[in-house]
């Protein structure tokens, strides 16, 4: 199955984006269950958030990737919204 995380950094909390971010890419590819991601922009082009479509068998398999993320262990996300994903184009 598809899972699409949907991130929102929390406001300002830009500079732990950066901090973290060697480390969150790391855990992406150890992890090998991740088809594609990247990270939402704000109006100035920021990073303000991530998108994370992964291929699990289970949505508690995508819940344990998530929790393991540095990003999350870091505190840099206001909400995460979990949910299966159907790829139809693309």
């Amino acid at each position: 199955m598809r899972v699409a995380l949907i991130c929102t950094d929390k406001p300002g909390a830009l500079q732990t984006r950066l901090d973290n971010r060697a480390a969150h890419l790391a855990h992406i590819e150890a992890s090998g269950v991740v088809e594609m991601a990247g990270p939402f922009l704000d109006a100035q082009g920021q990073m303000s958030g991530s998108l994370v479509v992964l291929t699990v068998e289970t949505l508690a398999e995508a819940e344990a990737w998530a929790a393991a993320d540095p990003y999350a262990q870091a505190g840099l996300f206001d909400s995460v919204t979990i949910t299966e994903w159907k790829k139809v184009i693309g």
